[in-house]
């Protein structure tokens, strides 16, 4: 397929997946808005739409808490059955901020939308109506930010917290295991759910049943203290501080400064929150035994020692030295050599690995948009260019699922990738790096 046929279905898959006023990740599988899926995919409306940006991040907020928190879900229908866990499940009535209506779920994600503000604006400097709503939106994204550094991260250390999986945008990681371990369940007190996901999906590529019924404890333990409450921080067995989430609260923290000082906002509290978690991640995140940021478990007090796809994008928010880049670069190039595709998201040569299923191996289109843009930040063109072409052969290849497969000797015997098709982060990821590059 050529670029220009690659680009034209992405736009046909991003103008099936509108709902007038968001759009849906794919049409069956998650039938909702998601929170950094709805992000990304304003850098696809931008070339055919770029009004559609701007409704998507105001449907986006129609759902944030007074809290700040943006919810990783906003459930615009009441009347949509065919997910779980539904919006009645998450009952977040319990906590008296969060909207009556859109209903939401009860945790946030990854909060990029300080980036995705900073692309839309260098793509139309000039537009009127974009500045306008930048500068009204500006405020709930700090905001959301906020919700970060007040609910998330009680020891003022500058690196947010998570304690459900869902939050990370990587489900099923094997960051997660040991964490998840310690959950010990009665089966008996779980509320009875039915998946929908293994309805649509095959069963080999999402998580399992036993790691679902810890999705669902850990939604319990929210609501039992209000979603945001200290209780969660006293209680929960599992508490992440992840490199992926405070890598991208970084780059978009850096991101609104750069927005505030040229519209002329107030961008103090952002520089005081900014510092401290550049700092904290360097100096706590990384690990030279395995020459990569890791993650680190609150309840352990350590390091959790895998090297997986969250420690790379330290390089996308410029948070890496220039010695910790080189090595993240030598690591990348050495998968290349050894026949993968970037980037894996987990360790090719940890037991563990498995190139199929979800965040235990496979490659994720935002996850190579976001290490593209590193590599070229730190001018790693070369490298840059692999990742980029890595996953246009993908989608050529394979399709607009929603990842795939890792092992080039694997790939070749498929005729499609994992999870959804017709994927909506995969379609505006494409857009945006083949107008990059022209």
């Amino acid at each position: 397929m050529s670029y220009q046929a690659l680009a034209q279905e992405a736009e046909q898959i991003l103008r099936l997946n509108w709902r007038d006023g968001f759009t849906v990740p794919t049409n069956k599988l998650y039938p909702f808005q998601w929170n950094w899926d709805s992000g990304f995919t304003c850098l696809g409306h931008a070339y055919f739409e770029p009004k559609w940006a701007i409704r998507e991040l105001n449907s986006l907020l129609s759902g944030q808490w007074e809290n700040g928190m943006i919810p990783h879900i906003i459930f615009h229908s009441e009347t949509e059955t065919s997910y779980f866990p539904n919006h009645d499940f998450w009952n977040t009535t319990v906590n008296a901020g969060a909207p009556q209506k859109p209903k939401t779920s009860g945790i946030t994600q990854p909060p990029v939308h300080g980036f995705i503000l900073e692309n839309l604006l260098s793509k139309f400097p000039d537009d009127a109506a974009l500045l306008a709503f930048v500068k009204a939106i500006f405020p709930k994204v700090v905001h959301s930010h906020r919700f970060f550094y007040t609910y998330r991260d009680p020891e003022r250390e500058g690196l947010a917290f998570l304690y459900h999986p869902w939050e990370t945008g990587r489900d099923n990681s094997p960051l997660w295991d040991e964490s998840n371990a310690r959950i010990q369940i009665d089966k008996s007190t779980l509320p009875a759910y039915t998946r929908q996901d293994t309805k649509l999906a095959d069963k080999k590529e999402r998580p399992t049943s036993d790691q679902y019924d810890r999705f669902v404890y850990m939604l319990e333990l929210g609501k039992k203290h209000q979603y945001d409450g200290e209780g969660i921080f006293e209680e929960s067995p599992v508490l992440l501080q992840d490199t992926l989430t405070n890598a991208i609260l970084i780059q978009s923290n850096q991101s609104l400064i750069r927005i505030g000082e040229r519209l002329g906002l107030d961008t103090g509290e952002l520089k005081e929150w900014q510092a401290q978690s550049v700092k904290s991640f360097r100096e706590k995140l990384w690990n030279e035994k395995l020459a990569t940021f890791t993650c680190y478990d609150l309840r352990k007090e350590a390091q959790i020692e895998y090297k997986e796809i969250g420690g790379l994008t330290a390089l996308s928010a410029e948070i890496a030295t220039k010695d910790q880049a080189n090595k993240l670069n030598d690591y990348l190039n050495d998968l290349h050599n050894r026949g993968y595709y970037l980037c894996p998201s987990f360790d090719v040569d940890d037991p563990l690995f498995d190139s199929k299923r979800y965040w235990r191996g496979p490659i994720w289109p935002q996850m190579n948009w976001l290490i593209y843009g590193g590599l070229k930040a730190y001018g790693f063109m070369d490298t840059a260019k692999i990742v980029r072409g890595d996953f246009l052969e993908l989608v050529d290849k394979l399709g607009f699922y929603e990842y795939f497969e890792a092992q080039k000797s694997v790939a070749v015997q498929l005729d499609k990738g994992y999870g959804g098709g017709q994927f909506s982060w995969t379609s505006a990821c494409v857009l945006d790096l083949l107008h990059e590059d022209g």
